[in-house]
């Protein structure tokens, strides 16, 4: 005999919101237990035969008790049912498991008892019945029931097709199969499959989730195209939905890359054009295809740098553009250093001329040799880049730096003092650049000097402080001591009247005192109230202890060391542009914890510059000759000090007076790019000399400013029609200026809009465009609706651009634009 004690949980509630509660128990299985049922405040009424009376009492005679009324025998039909209008305005109550089931679930509609009955072993578990009901709502069909059902067995919050499917791909990408085993467990795969094929249009004889990845990257390669125009929308939407969700992102990577090797994808793209693969980026294959290929046409120089920019800038937006952005930067980097050096010619009119170039133009090749090989040595996929390299490196050493060189050595030649007035001299840094701004007393100085800061690595410096916010950085260049060393070069940045070599070179004399090492060069500041300090002390010190050390000295000197630190040791002269970027980014914090401890006047500096080219050197780079003299004191491998010179045409000589030096060692310089041949020393990184490239020294002006500076570029919705009357719209899209280092790139999301229902496509668009071309800064979105845009014709859509809002998940609207959506749908989703 049956338990009350089930259902009378279930009678209770149906008490709790009416006072009529009729129970149809038609086999009448719980008649002989009826009477111990105990509900408070309830009177129990048996109906047999007594249908009036018992409709006069509960309704007449007593109109506000509650009551049950059980009917233990089947029920008359239709008319027969005198009870009818009571039983329809309150509910009937059954007892049987698949009636209360469908009871607790507060779900009444067609088919909801079949799905309860067919997926018992679900319904059997409490904790899953108390999942699911948190994501039901009173009016759920059968439809809706079993795709909440999946999602409580999937572990998902939503119920949609894209996001069982979403949990299903994610699992797969990972090689395991727990969640679509638990699905088929609870015989809901053939539910899924079937609204997969409904949703989707997905259909096999044995379909499964390995199946359908590979039916989904077909239909992708073919553009979701289909004899039934439309037929493929919904997959093509949640397809793009996939891969660019951050959620789903990296398994769909996975899955494409196994999709890609099924499919033997790159062997369908090996003769594609490029034209037909720029704007894809469905397989990885694509992204190396693209490399490939821009690689040959930059070597065989059958396309322009600024082709090539384009078409590195639209890869920027690829799924796959993470793995290869040092690579794309490497590829940016030769192509253009090969155009600058197509057009450069290397004729310096004057010393001053020579000067005057270089730091106005010719840096830049240097820059984007150092760009080149950096982003080319931290990419993992360098292979592409082998032909490229041995091209930028036949062109820069044996072109530029040689030509360049020679150029530059004729000027040299021709000066009797190492001056000019198209520079002023490093000696006089502290005179020209410290003392303007502490004379009156009232303002404070910094000096940040980074050893071995080429001019060309302080330009990319200022740069990026620019891009900070508040932050401004204007670069002056001064003319560098010969020969161009450390201890000569720091040695004129300190305020003197005099410098001269020691007896023995080094160390070096400013106005008679020693100016190696901090504690000497706090000896020489001491009197500008002045502190020297390494840069690596300051980025360790707390903030308060920085502020305190600033406020205590009208100037500070900073000795900051990566770049000199690696170039200057054979085992790692090749690391040299690593170590540039690594002061670049120490240089930018060590700035910024500067200003935050108050310091607003800030100058960055270097000893000296640097020549540097990655491949050997072959042996006409070195001088056949070697040096003489009465008494040879320092012997490296770009100058030499000594007394009694003997002079060598392959070295330029100077007197100690022509370089403004107080000190009886005369200076020889290798000429050009030159040279000495020394044991144990490297070769590659050198300096001493008198190439451009050593002796163009930089002076950063480093400023914060008060206000904001720096903002998102801004962008424009140009609509060229009010109405949607196909399944797609492209929407123009302006980016109104162009793209610095204070109007930076924007990221916006786009999509279709009825209230808060989305109803199309979202993709994502890049603006970074830097051009000063209107038309370069046009782009299109194309936005592809849902079938769910059906329900919403004739009413009006809003296009939306949203931008993520810093450091969370959720979006904001950007700019709106309003369309009525009208279509016959005489061709449903037509493109």
């Amino acid at each position: 005999m049956s338990s009350l004690s089930a259902v009378l949980p279930h009678l209770e509630q149906g008490f709790d919101s009416q006072r009529l509660v009729f129970w149809h128990d038609a086999d009448g299985e719980y008649a002989a237990e009826l009477d111990a049922l105990d509900l408070s405040g309830v009177t129990t009424v048996r109906v047999e035969n007594n249908e009036y009376a018992v409709k006069n009492r509960v309704l007449h005679d007593e109109p506000v008790s509650k009551f049950l009324l059980y009917r233990g025998a089947p029920v008359p039909p239709g008319t027969g049912n005198w009870l009818l209008d009571l039983e329809l305005a309150y509910g009937v109550f059954t007892a049987d498991r698949t009636a209360l089931v469908s009871q607790d679930l507060g779900l009444s509609g067609s088919g909801i008892d079949q799905v309860v009955r067919d997926h018992e072993k679900f319904f059997r578990a409490a904790k899953r019945v108390q999942s699911l009901k948190v994501l039901l709502a009173t009016d759920d069909d059968a439809d809706r029931l079993q795709a909440k059902m999946s999602a409580v067995v999937l572990g998902q919050r939503e119920h949609s097709m894209l996001e069982l499917m979403r949990a299903l791909l994610i699992e797969n990408a990972r090689g395991a199969h727990a969640k679509y085993d638990a699905l088929a467990e609870q015989s809901l795969d053939g539910f899924h499959w079937a609204g997969v094929a409904k949703i989707y249009g997905y259909e096999a004889s044995e379909p499964s989730v390995d199946d359908f990845v590979l039916w989904m990257f077909r239909q992708a390669i073919n553009g979701f195209a289909s004899d039934t125009p439309g037929a493929l929308r919904n997959i093509q939407l949640d397809f793009a939905s996939l891969r660019n969700d951050r959620r789903s992102a990296n398994a769909l990577a996975v899955l494409a890359r196994r999709a890609a090797e099924s499919l033997d994808y790159a062997n369908t793209i090996e003769d594609a054009a490029l034209a037909e693969l720029v704007g894809n980026d469905l397989f990885e294959d694509v992204e190396r295809k693209i490399i490939s290929v821009l690689t040959q046409a930059i070597v065989e120089r059958t396309m322009g740098a600024r082709e090539v920019s384009e078409i590195i800038r639209s890869r920027q937006s690829s799924i796959w553009v993470d793995g290869y952005r040092e690579l794309y930067a490497a590829l940016a980097a030769a192509s253009d250093l090969l155009s600058e050096l197509a057009t450069a010619r290397f004729e310096i009119a004057s010393f001053d001329d020579g000067l005057d170039r270089y730091r106005k133009h010719w840096f830049r090749i240097d820059q984007l040799y150092r760009q080149f090989h950096f982003a080319a040595r931290t990419t993992e996929y360098a292979g592409p880049l082998e032909a490229l390299r041995v091209e930028v490196e036949k062109h820069y050493a044996n072109r530029y730096l040689y030509e360049l060189g020679n150029a530059w050595q004729q000027q040299v030649d021709a000066v009797t003092d190492w001056r000019t007035v198209a520079l002023r001299s490093q000696t006089r840094f502290f005179t020209d650049h410290v003392e303007p701004i502490i004379r009156k007393g009232n303002r404070k100085a910094v000096v940040i000097i980074s050893d071995a800061l080429r001019y060309e690595v302080a330009d990319e410096l200022g740069s990026r402080i620019r891009q900070e916010d508040r932050f401004d950085a204007e670069l002056d260049a001064m003319l560098g001591v010969l020969p161009s060393y450390t201890q000569l070069g720091m040695a004129a940045l300190l305020p003197h009247k005099t410098l001269a070599h020691s007896h023995d070179g080094d160390p070096v004399l400013v106005d008679g005192q020693r100016s190696d090492g901090t504690a000497n060069r706090n000896k020489v500041l001491a009197p500008v109230d002045g502190f020297a300090i390494q840069a690596e002390d300051v980025l360790a010190m707390p903030r308060s202890e920085l502020r305190e050390l600033y406020g205590a000295h009208q100037v500070l000197y900073l000795y900051h060391d990566r770049i000199d630190a690696a170039g200057d040791k054979a085992r790692t002269e090749r690391q040299v542009f690593e170590a540039a970027n690594d002061a670049l980014r120490e240089l930018v914090d060590l700035i910024k914890r500067l200003t935050n401890a108050n310091a607003t006047n800030i100058l960055v500096t270097a000893d000296h510059g640097f020549l540097y080219q990655d491949t050997a050197l072959a042996d006409a780079s070195y001088l056949s000759t070697k040096p003489q003299g009465d008494g040879l004191v320092v012997t490296n491998r770009r100058y030499v000090l000594v007394r009694g010179l003997k002079d060598d045409p392959a070295f330029r000589k100077f007197e100690p007076e022509q370089l403004g030096l107080s000190s009886d060692l005369e200076v020889q310089i290798p000429k050009s790019i030159h040279r000495l041949k020394l044991p144990g020393a490297g070769s590659r990184f050198v300096h001493g000399g008198a190439a451009l490239q050593e002796v163009v020294v930089p002076v950063l002006t480093v400023n914060k400013k008060r206000k904001s500076d720096t903002r998102p570029v801004n962008v424009e919705v140009l609509p060229e029609t009010d109405k949607i009357t196909t399944g797609q719209l492209v929407v123009k899209l302006f980016q109104s200026e162009p793209v610095g280092e204070k109007v930076q790139a924007r990221t916006l999301r786009a999509g279709l809009y009825v209230g808060e229902t989305l109803i199309s496509n979202q993709p994502e668009l890049l603006f970074d465009q830097p051009s000063d071309d209107k038309r370069d800064r046009y782009q299109s979105a194309r936005m592809l609706l849902s079938q769910d845009a059906n329900e919403f014709n004739n009413r009006t859509v809003e296009f939306r651009l949203e931008e993520q809002i810093p450091n969370t998940t959720q979006w904001r609207v950007y700019q709106r634009a309003q369309y009525l959506l009208k279509r016959s749908f005489t061709s449903d989703f037509d493109f």
